[in-house]
């Protein structure tokens, strides 16, 4: 101690600049109890404070890291649900294109035996009008043939002559 006493009271070294060697032991000790009621009171509450504000970002960032691949694996499969749906859509309209296109052949099909149905029926009905009308025509023709006959003969002939005369008269209509 006595080098110590002799360090403040010496004129020469620190002394001369102005530093008093109590004054610096008691700002020693000052600083010493300062450090250690701050690191018994205040240090260890603020490191805890920070080592969890550590762990809460740490977390945060895990979180964070977590979510992107969450977020790349559900865009993932958002694009492969949108090329499934896509291809179920073609499918889907091509199935509705092949239905129409059977639609319309049936229509088609339906539509031509309608047609010959018609054209079948028509010409059936043609045919009996014709029947009907050669029958009339023929009718006619022995009436006026008979009323000729009697008129250039002046007589009526016998009806066995008479129809003898309409055949021979039809046969040779029916070959011109």
């Amino acid at each position: 101690m006595s080098n110590l006493i002799i360090f403040a009271t010496s004129s020469s070294g620190l002394g001369a600049l102005g530093v008093s060697g109590s004054a610096f032991i008691i700002q020693l000790i000052t600083f010493i109890l300062g450090y250690l009621v701050l690191r018994k009171y205040a240090f260890g509450p603020i490191i805890k404070a920070l080592n969890e504000r550590r762990k809460l970002i740490d977390e945060g960032v895990k979180l964070g890291d977590q979510m992107r691949e969450k977020n790349q694996k559900l865009e993932e499969q958002i694009k492969h649900d949108l090329a499934q749906a896509r291809v179920k859509a073609d499918q889907i309209i091509s199935d509705a294109e092949i239905n129409a296109k059977e639609l319309v052949l049936k229509a088609e099909n339906e539509a031509q035996t309608k047609a010959s149905s018609i054209i079948e029926e028509a010409a059936r009905k043609t045919e009996q009008d014709m029947k009907r009308a050669k029958r009339q025509l023929e009718s006619e023709i022995i009436s006026l043939i008979t009323e000729v006959s009697e008129a250039l003969a002046q007589d009526k002939i016998d009806s066995k002559k008479d129809l003898d005369l309409i055949n021979r008269y039809i046969r040779e209509q029916e070959k011109v």
